[in-house]
């Protein structure tokens, strides 16, 4: 199935409640309170989703060289490609029909707690958007969490990294969302991905930082091109994992 376009058919923003539809909107006016005084009121919308919070699950693979490749989907992601209907300050005349990205998906209400709730909702993304089976267990944790949107947003995005062999992609399945029929897999050399990262033709943050943070679970360093365990003793020495344990 071959997307050519995403059409508005129509637009209910007029005649909507901020708390009803996929994404709710609180209207706040809020004031901060100091040891000795108040501040004034201010307002602060606060834009939450069902769960809010989402797990990303970093697929990668070693070749028989040695060289690491990740895996990304290229999805539809509407918000970005209707950028194309408005004005914005610095023109940006590319059309984001379909984005590639990291697997990631939305806690549930049935998942559970801590690292061990992070790995089995990383499986079960795995085999819903890539088609493959890595067990919870093979899933580590690479770093703590991070705000995807802090100023706006309360959504929490957690950080884990499964090895996978491309043989074992199969059919995804999806979530039954029409969001999730159009989409492919694509397998890029790690460095490539992040420098696609760079020069914006994966324009999306969470992906590099999860690319970034791949690279120092493995104790890969991507401007050398090698593993810290190529590089001369005294520089061996010198080197030291940035990554901590999630919270339990």
């Amino acid at each position: 199935m071959r997307l050519r376009e995403i059409e508005v058919v129509e637009d209910l923003t007029a005649k909507s409640r901020c708390d009803e539809g996929f994404l709710k909107l609180r209207r706040l006016r809020l004031r901060n309170v100091y040891e000795d005084a108040v501040s004034e009121v201010y307002p602060c919308d606060v834009v939450s989703r069902p769960g809010s919070d989402a797990v990303v699950a970093v697929l990668y693979e070693r070749d028989d060289e040695g060289r690491v490749h990740v895996f990304l989907r290229e999805g539809v992601r509407p918000p970005v490609y209707l950028r194309k209907l408005r004005r914005f300050h610095h023109p940006d005349r590319r059309e984001y029909l379909l984005l590639a990205e990291v697997i990631a998906g939305l806690v549930e209400a049935g998942d559970g707690e801590g690292a061990a709730g992070m790995r089995e909702r990383a499986a079960i993304e795995a085999r819903e958007e890539a088609g493959c089976e890595v067990a919870p267990a093979a899933f580590q944790v690479i770093g703590g969490e991070t705000f995807a949107s802090p100023g706006t947003s309360d959504e929490k995005v957690y950080y884990c990294a499964g090895p996978v062999a491309a043989g074992a992609l199969d059919a995804a399945t999806g979530d039954g969302s029409v969001m999730e029929e159009v989409g492919r897999m694509v397998r890029l050399e790690l460095t490539a991905a992040i420098e696609a990262c760079r020069r914006g033709d994966v324009p999306d943050m969470k992906t590099e930082l999860a690319l970034l943070r791949l690279c120092d679970h493995l104790g890969f360093l991507p401007q050398l091109g090698c593993f810290v365990g190529e590089l001369p003793e005294s520089l061996r020495a010198r080197y030291r994992r940035l990554g901590i344990a999630a919270r339990e």
